[in-house]
């Protein structure tokens, strides 16, 4: 057996079922075996297996308290556990649920259920720590942007969140804005292509200059690329578009109105606002009087007017974020 094959342990109190458990399962997986609560307890805390098929009725520590104690650790919380019983009653199926299992097996088992229902979780299982990694990578290059830029990595979580807020309040669904909130800190991923001379120059640049940093939207896109990935896909969008302005003087495409995706349009008053409002090795931060002021002079010109309602009608909570994550 590989050592790449996904590891399961089999905790049931009676030999006999264990045994069954080997013989449908020992050609595709790593198994470890446990005759008591106490014992898989030892186990899993050494072995960290990738699911547990576990008994519920069993002297000492039930399947309900060591479902229970798995749960309650951070360290083996999103292992999934597996009830494996005869009991057939509804409450004791509740409870099971209750206490963080994933799913019932009942005996006499079925060979085909007990194979279908340990794929199924250990795909689920393997889809979400895809989800993590994709995220993960994501944060990792917003913070490599961070580094080229003079801007700290406070404003990139303080304009993130205002966007969830923001979406929230636009009428996105929670997994909708959650996705914004991971992607929007990729909207300057681009400047790691833009020469320091001119990132960093702390006078006005030149008109030239200022061509070469109107490009880093399209080397953002070209960084992030053509991605299945739902989040991948919003952030490349983000970072395209979040210089374009609702009356269409914006770069690099200049889009007007609703051409521009939401998302952008969404991350583009976000990030003016916090820019505004922090202090920069260049200027001192505005009140946030002014910069209400500034923007409202930007509506239907930078920025969509329906977007900047929502801001003036969410600002306790864009306040809140931003006493969270004070410079």
């Amino acid at each position: 057996m590989s050592n790449e094959n996904p590891v399961l342990l089999l905790v049931d109190d009676e030999p006999t079922n264990l045994r069954v458990l080997r013989t449908v399962l020992q050609d595709q997986y790593r198994l470890l075996f446990a005759k008591s609560g106490e014992e898989a307890l030892q186990l899993i805390a050494q072995e960290q297996p990738d699911l547990v098929l576990l008994d519920v009725m069993m002297p000492g520590l039930t399947g309900f308290d060591v479902c229970t104690r798995l749960k309650a650790d951070a360290t083996t919380k999103a292992i999934p556990v597996i009830f494996v019983t005869a009991l057939k009653d509804e409450i004791d199926e509740a409870r099971g649920f209750a206490v963080g299992a994933v799913d019932y097996i009942t005996k006499p088992i079925s060979p085909a259920v007990v194979k279908a229902r340990v794929k199924t979780h250990l795909s689920l299982v393997q889809a979400a720590e895809l989800k993590q990694t994709r995220l993960q990578v994501i944060q990792r290059l917003g913070r490599a942007a961070e580094y080229k830029d003079n801007e700290t990595g406070l404003h990139i979580l303080r304009m993130s969140h205002y966007a969830q807020v923001l979406a929230l309040a636009s009428g996105f669904t929670a997994q909708h804005a959650e996705d914004l909130l991971h992607a929007a800190p990729m909207h300057d991923i681009g400047k790691i292509g833009i020469a320091d001379h001119i990132l960093l120059k702390p006078g006005k640049l030149t008109a030239e200059e200022y061509q070469e940093m109107q490009k880093h939207p399209l080397i953002g896109a070209e960084i992030i690329g053509d991605c299945e990935s739902v989040l991948l896909k919003m952030a490349k969008t983000v970072a395209l578009y979040h210089h374009e302005k609702w009356d269409g003087t914006g770069y690099p495409h200049g889009l007007a109105g609703e051409a521009i995706p939401v998302e952008a349009r969404i991350v583009a008053l976000c990030d003016v606002f916090d820019a505004l409002t922090s202090t920069r090795p260049y200027k001192k931060a505005w009140t946030v009087p002014d910069t209400l002021d500034y923007i409202r002079q930007q509506k239907g010109l930078h920025f969509e007017p329906r977007l900047v309602d929502l801001l003036e009608q969410q600002l306790p909570q864009i306040l809140e974020i931003k006493e969270r994550w004070a410079e």
